[in-house]
This record gives structure tokens, sequence and C-alpha cells, in this order.
């Protein structure tokens, strides 16, 4: 090994999984990092795979926030952008997109040997930086734009702190670095990739690992995909339009164990406002278990348990006043001294419906 010098202008970009939390449900995400060894900086962009469309939108989103593009870039063999890895005698074959995307930003781009994270030990990590610091416990997300916009905000705050080595702020050795970045260019790179799909006898394709129906897909023996990072629009070959939608990975999500977190807070009530869980849960369901009296707490929390064992936590969630009215206990209904005065919330126009959370 040998201690390497950063010049100005270069960066370093890694893949990292993250989680977050959307809809009260766990969703894994991919974070895209970039540092500047130089300066210390770090940008990211939370993105929902790693695959070409994401990791070529994720670069340009980055270029932006650190407003310029920097003269090399050093990956590590992603099949988003790498077609055939580094060896001893041959230097790395890239896919023709990203050769695009390099001629249209400019810069140069360095693949590191395979199985040799250390060469890029910068953006190593920063990936657990930005995890660590920045997205544990697990934030909730309502989209990836919010969600990045939020991101962003953090991580110039981040530069407020004294360079670990060189005892300047980061910000003040960014400033520095920024001139020697390449300026962005005029022209948006546009980020799609085109593909030919066969329907089975069913009327679907596979995208994603998903098989997704397409409308009168049956009558066709082929299909063109129009694929963004975050949307399809699926073609006939003559051009007709036959579907629209997000990607299928933009809904993966899987359950968190509502039951068991409920069945904790039951036998231990004041917890409840102390939980990082309570952060997620529903609007309705939050403010009905938020009342002060842990009596009245554990009477609901309960009812809300043996809700869970019937229906979905948002289903319950948007049926509240529905169930509560089946319940024939007046202690849980009408007449209960803490009760919650329902109307006083929805006037709010909150997105109560959509899983919103207060």
């Amino acid at each position: 090994h040998e201690r390497l010098q950063h010049p100005p202008g270069e960066a370093q970009v890694d893949f990292g999984t993250m989680e977050v939390v959307k809809d009260s449900h766990a969703v894994d995400v991919k974070c895209l990092v970039m540092s500047l060894p130089f300066s210390n900086r770090t940008a990211a962009v939370v993105l929902p795979a790693e695959n070409q469309e994401c990791f070529l939108t994720g670069l340009k989103m980055l270029f932006e926030e650190i407003g310029g593009v920097p003269q090399q870039l050093r990956i590590d063999n992603l099949p988003a952008a790498v077609i055939q890895p580094r060896t001893t005698k041959e230097e790395a074959i890239y896919t023709d997109a990203f050769l695009q995307f390099m001629a249209h930003y400019g810069f140069q781009v360095q693949s590191c040997n395979p199985y040799s994270g250390n060469e890029k030990g910068s953006v190593e990590n920063k990936v657990g930086y930005v995890r660590y610091n920045f997205l544990v416990p697990a934030p909730v997300m309502h989209d990836y734009d919010s969600m990045n916009r939020q991101l962003a905000v953090s991580l110039r705050d981040d530069m407020e702190r004294v360079h670990y080595e060189k005892h300047v702020l980061i910000r003040e050795l960014f400033e520095e670095e920024q001139r020697h970045l390449l300026r962005l260019p005029q022209e948006d790179f546009p980020v799609f990739k085109v593909e030919l799909f066969k329907v089975n006898k069913y009327g679907e394709i596979t995208i994603d690992k998903t098989k997704v129906l397409i409308p009168s897909g049956a009558r066709h023996g082929q299909v063109r995909a129009i694929l963004r990072w975050d949307s399809m629009k699926i073609l006939s070959l003559y051009g007709e339009i036959l579907y629209e939608e997000k990607r299928p990975y933009m809904m993966t999500k899987r359950a968190l164990p509502w039951e068991n977190i409920i069945s904790t807070w039951h036998k231990k009530p004041r917890s409840f406002g102390h939980s990082r869980y309570s952060e997620y849960l529903p609007g309705r369901i939050k403010e009905y278990l938020g009342v002060p009296n842990l009596l009245v707490r554990q009477e609901r929390l309960a009812w809300i348990r043996a809700k869970l064992a019937l229906y979905p936590i948002l289903e319950v969630n948007e049926r509240l006043y529905e169930l509560l009215s089946e319940d024939d206990d007046p202690a849980v209904v009408e007449d209960h001294p803490y009760d919650v005065d329902w109307s006083k919330y929805d006037s709010l126009n909150r997105p109560w419906g959509e899983g919103g959370t207060a």
C-alpha cells in the first residue's frame, strides 16, 4: 500500500444500501455517495436501485449539488458503468451509455481493480459516515425528491466542521476546490434506456424481476419499453402508448413488525413516547395513542393490537372512525374522558388517507 495524494477536482463515488420508512413500511434504498478527498466534501442522493438509469441520474444530481463536474471520477466495477473489469493486462471496458455520459460532461474515469475497495477508501468511509450520521435511525421518506433535499441540506451543514488533517473548515477547502471543477454543460443529458420485451400469453412482460400486465398486451408479440430511473412507458412497435407507470421497484416495501411493536408498548405504555417507531405510525393511529393517561393508552394499544390481527396498519388507520364506531365499548368510543376529537385533526386537511403523519 502507498498513501495517495488527492489533488483538487477529483472525486470518488460508490453505492450503499440504506433503510428508510415510507407509509409505515420499511424500504431499502440505494444511496449514491460522492466524496471529494481534497476538501473532504460529501454529497449523496437516495435512489431506488443501482441500475444504469439510477446511476447516471444520480451522478447528474451530484454534479448539480456540488456546482460542477470533477475532472476525474474514481469508481468500482459497477455493472451500470463497467462491462468488463480492469485486469493486469487490460483496462476496464465501459458501457456505451456511460461513455456518452463521460463525453457529455467531459470528465475522465478511473476504475478500481477488482476486490480493491481500498483504492477508493475515501468514499468507502463516507458511505458509512452518511448512513450512521444522517440515516440512522431510519428517517420517514415521503418521496425521493423531498428525501434528497433534506439530505443535501444536512450535508451542506456538515461542511462547517474542521478537516481532520488540514485543520481548516471543509467549507473553505471546498470553495477552493470548486475552482478546479469543470463547468456544468448547458444542455441536459437525457437518461433513459430503450428495450424490447416479449409479451407472454397472459399479456405480461418482466421488468425489474416483476411481471407487469400490459393492457391489450396479448395482441402484441413484442413491445418497446422506455425506462427512466423512476418511471416506464410501454409502446407498441408502431409507437402506440400501451401503458405508463412507475417502475416496479419504486413500490417495493416490507411491513414493519407492528404487532410485536404494539405488544411491547402495551406492556410498557410509557415507552411509546420515546420509541423511534412512534414516528413511523400513520397519523390517526399516532394521535389516538398519544393520549397522556397511561391506562387509557394501554387500553387503546390493546385495541389496536387486536385490529392488526385482522387488518393491515394502513387500513386500520384509514378506517379508524368506522372501526371505533363498530366497537360497543363506550370507554373506547364516545364518553371516554381522554377521547380524541377527530374533527379537530381531520379539519386540518392532513393527508390521512395516504398514510401521512402529523
